[in-house]
């Protein structure tokens, strides 16, 4: 039997046990809550807050720019810069107890045949260092080191050499498209063409990785934490490099046979209003800014602004059918120099007596005076609208700094450009708007936007398309099928039909020739700019080709393009290989009455 005596204490024995595993319990319960349940709650606050949180960014490398056909126009490649530390390789080659596997005299050797320097040259290059500052930890060997050569160094073993990396754009194909591609500053930022307009698309997002360090420098286990970096996306446009490298070439000996101060192809899809060619000289090489000129980095097809001069008339054509106030019979009596009751006076670009133009006609021969009798059938605010509609005065594809040309309002048109502006004077445009116009007469009356992006593909491999383009049929399937005969008439009957032939295709193309501004307000006397627009072939439009020359002065009229145009036109149907014509073209259109 158990006495009083002796339950007391046993008692307070298992009670004091009891209330000892209750703490215990308790310790335990705290614990795995702090290391396991609210462990990275913990770690996050300390690496805010501790001065042993360690913090380090990661970068995802910027994405690619391709052509239509998956061909790299510009990539980032990770290149590496290597340094020594003078004071480290001394101490390393004296120390006798625990000598290097390659001393200095070896290591030097070795070192100086993967990074291509001269042996001798680097260890003096070192001992000078030292003797300046015994204590230097900083020799620069190189930059811009490969891949290659980085893993060749680090398989040396060598504990005083440190290469750092970091990323620098390639363009593999150098000048082909380097003005719509663009380029980025020292500091990785976009300044100009496709880099800047699809930053958002190729832009890298940045990772980070946080740890814990112990005081010996450690990291201390499960303290690690990495949020991964993403690649840019992939960037895939509408233009063919091939086709780009060729008309690039082109242009470049024509500007120069014409001794023109700069020139350009814009090449679209009637179909799509994908723009599958913009060559222009001078070019750029964005791996080497410094061997052009600061004015050549951007491009001039989406920046130069011109009066479109005779290309327009074909719009002035399309606004006197589509208000039926004019039909292949009716015809206006014009000379080559007239003056008008308001006191505008209009000259043609040669010497002829009155005659009785058609419509077809006036376009053949390129009448100014006829056009503006012609054009000056429709009040001046529904012409108007009708350049508006056909682009006039709004950007293509907000490309950076894009010009979206010059369109004054109507009340502004005194008695000179009431007329002028019949046959593509007093306003200004860019060649792809130019482009625009002639692919909605190509393309039945209907307007394509114009696009240069096919699509982004992120970092994932998720494909955005771009934003589909708009359509608008601006003007009637009808009007624009006789605007495109008259067109063909153009080509066929005018005074440069044997340079711009293209063999097995029928071919609808109209010269524009326009003064250039002077800066004063004036025009600079005897200077042209000079374009031909046009579309092919004719009975199944594919491909709209624009070519401009900046200022020729070998020939100073629009025949200064012809022989580009007829050598894009017939590379660009070659390119996409285009069946050639299968019908016949009518019969010719007459020029007078």
């Amino acid at each position: 039997m158990t006495s009083r005596a002796t339950r007391g204490p046993r008692r307070r024995t298992v009670f004091a046990l009891g209330t000892i595993l209750c703490v215990l319990v308790a310790f335990v319960i705290r614990l795995v809550d702090i290391q396991v349940v609210s462990a990275n709650d913990h770690i996050a606050d300390s690496l805010e807050v501790g001065k042993l949180g360690s913090t380090q960014t990661l970068t995802g490398a910027r994405g690619t720019i391709e052509d239509e056909n998956g061909i790299v126009l510009a990539s980032s490649v990770k290149i590496y810069d290597a340094q020594l530390s003078p004071s480290l390789i001394e101490e390393v080659d004296g120390n006798e107890k625990n000598p290097p596997e390659h001393p200095w005299e070896e290591a030097s050797e070795l070192i100086a045949e993967i990074t291509g320097q001269d042996a001798a040259d680097l260890r003096a290059g070192v001992a000078a260092n030292l003797e300046n500052n015994p204590d230097s930890q900083y020799y620069l060997l190189k930059n811009g080191l490969s891949t290659a050569d980085y893993l060749k160094l680090r398989d040396l073993g060598l504990v005083y050499l440190s290469m750092t990396p970091r990323e620098t754009r390639l363009y593999p194909n150098g000048a082909v498209a380097g003005n719509i591609v663009g380029y980025l500053d020292s500091a990785g930022e976009a300044q100009s063409g496709v880099e800047q307009l699809e930053s958002a698309c190729l832009a890298p997002t940045s990772g980070e990785r946080t740890y814990l360090r112990g005081t010996d420098g450690v990291i201390i286990p499960g303290s690690d934490r990495t949020v991964p970096a993403e690649d840019g996306g992939t960037v895939t446009l509408t233009i063919n490099s091939d086709l780009q490298w060729y008309l690039q070439q082109m242009i470049a000996e024509e500007a120069h046979t014409q001794n023109a101060k700069a020139g350009s192809v814009t090449v679209v899809e009637v179909k799509t209003g994908k723009i599958r060619a913009a060559a222009e000289w001078p070019s750029l090489d964005p791996n080497d800014l410094d061997s052009s000129s600061p004015e050549d980095w951007g491009t001039r097809i989406f920046t130069r602004t011109f009066e479109p001069g005779s290309t327009f008339k074909a719009i002035t054509a399309a606004t006197l059918l589509e208000e039926g106030v004019v039909n292949g019979n009716t015809t206006v009596s014009a000379s080559s120099h007239e003056k008008f009751a308001n006191g505008a006076v209009i000259n043609d670009a040669f010497v002829h007596g009155a005659h009785q133009y058609t419509l077809a006609g006036s376009m053949i021969d390129s009448s100014n005076v006829a056009l503006a009798k012609f054009g000056t059938m429709i009040d001046a605010q529904t012409r108007h609208e009708y350049l508006e509609r056909f682009g006039v005065g709004e950007t293509t594809i907000d490309f950076p700094r894009e010009e979206p040309g010059l369109l004054h309002p109507v009340e502004n048109w005194d008695s000179q450009s009431l007329y002028t502006t019949t046959f593509g004077h007093y306003f200004t445009v860019t060649a792809p708007q130019l482009a625009g116009a002639y692919q909605a007469l190509a393309n039945g009356g209907e307007k394509i936007d114009l696009s240069l992006v096919e699509s982004c593909t992120l970092d994932d491999g998720t494909v955005v398309p771009a934003q589909a383009p708009e359509h608008e049929q601006i003007i009637s399937e009808s009007t624009a099928d006789q605007v495109s005969r008259i067109l063909e008439n153009v080509s066929v009957q005018g005074g440069l039909s044997d340079s711009i032939k293209v063999p097995g295709y029928r071919v609808a193309t109209k010269t524009g020739t326009a003064q250039v501004p002077d800066g004063n307000g004036g025009y600079k006397d005897g200077i042209y700019f000079t374009s031909m627009a046009g579309f092919a072939p004719v009975d199944d439009p594919e491909y709209v080709v624009v070519v401009t020359l900046d200022e020729p002065t070998r020939v100073v009229s629009s025949a200064a393009t012809a022989d580009a145009f007829q050598k894009a036109m017939t590379q660009v149907l070659k390119a996409y290989r285009v069946s050639p014509s299968s019908e016949p073209m009518d019969e010719l259109l007459p020029k007078f009455k």
